[in-house]
C-alpha cells in the first residue's frame, strides 16, 4: 500500500505506537491483542494512502478531472464566485473517512492565490459546512487566462488542510497537490456557466484524477497545456 507523503509524520507515530503495542502483546502472549492491534493499523494507514493511477491522456479541451474521491453532493451556479470573478459553475465532492484524501489539479493550470478561512468543524455532509467551515480557496489560472477554482473544506474530523502550493506553481491535470486528512469536501469553480457542460450528478461517486467531472468550452487557440511544476509546501492545521 502506497502512502502520501503528506501525511508522513502521522503515519510513522501509528507506526510507531502499533510496533510498541505488538511487542507488548507479543512478549505477553496475547494474540488477540496482537491481531487487533494489526487490523487497527491497517485502517488508520489506509487513511494516508495514495494508490496509483493512470490519469486519462489526450482529453479534448476544456475537460475537468474530479480533484477528489468521494460522492458528489451539490451541483450548482451562483451569480458571484470569488474565484472567477463573477458566474461559476460549482461542483460539491464529499470526502468520507473510507476514500482516498489526496487531491489533484482538475485541469493543466496556474497557481494565482492562495486564501486559507477559518473557521468551524461542522459534518462536511452538512450545506452549512461549506459556508462555515475553515477553508483554503486555490485560484488557478486557465490556459485561455480565466480563472477557475478549487476549495479544500475541513469537515467535523478533518482537521488539517494540506496545500503545497504557492502563487506561480503550474500543475498538470491529475497532478497531486495536497491533501484533507480524514472526512472533508472539496469544490471545482469553474467560470462561465452557460459553457459548462457537468458530466456528474448529485449521488455519483468520483475518483480523483479519473472522474470527468465537466467540460467546459475553451477556444482552441488557448488549449495547451499550462506545464508542470510542483513545490514543497506546509500543513495549515486547526
Amino acid at each position: 500500500m502506497l502512502l502520501t507523503p503528506y501525511g508522513l509524520r502521522e503515519w510513522l507515530i501509528i507506526s510507531v505506537v502499533a510496533g510498541a503495542a505488538v511487542a507488548v502483546a507479543a512478549w505477553l502472549g496475547w494474540w488477540w491483542l496482537l491481531g487487533l492491534v494489526v487490523a487497527v493499523w491497517l485502517a488508520l494507514l489506509s487513511f494516508f494512502r495514495d494508490p496509483w493511477r493512470r490519469v486519462p491522456a489526450d482529453l479534448p479541451p476544456g475537460t475537468m478531472l474530479s480533484p477528489a474521491d468521494g460522492t458528489v453532493s451539490a451541483v450548482f451556479t451562483v451569480d458571484e464566485h470569488e474565484a472567477t470573478g463573477g458566474p461559476a459553475q460549482v461542483i460539491r465532492i464529499f470526502l468520507s473517512v473510507l476514500n482516498v484524501h489526496v487531491n489533484r489539479a482538475p485541469y493543466d493550470v496556474e497557481v494565482v492565490a492562495l486564501e486559507h478561512t477559518p473557521g468551524q468543524y461542522l459534518n462536511a455532509q452538512t450545506e452549512e459546512s461549506s459556508r462555515v467551515n475553515e477553508n483554503m480557496l486555490i485560484t488557478l489560472r486557465l490556459p485561455s487566462g480565466e480563472l477557475m477554482g478549487v476549495r479544500q473544506i475541513a469537515g467535523m474530523v478533518a482537521r488539517r488542510i494540506v496545500c503545497p502550493l504557492t502563487p506561480g506553481d503550474r500543475l498538470e491535470r491529475g497532478q497531486k497537490f495536497g491533501m484533507i486528512k480524514f472526512g472533508s469536501t472539496a469544490e471545482v469553480i469553474l467560470p462561465r456557466p452557460a459553457d459548462v457542460t457537468v458530466n456528474v450528478t448529485k449521488g455519483q461517486k468520483v475518483r480523483g484524477g479519473l472522474t470527468l467531472l465537466a467540460t467546459l468550452a475553451m477556444p482552441a487557440s488557448n488549449s495547451s497545456s499550462a506545464g508542470t511544476g510542483t513545490r514543497v509546501g506546509t500543513e495549515v492545521p486547526a
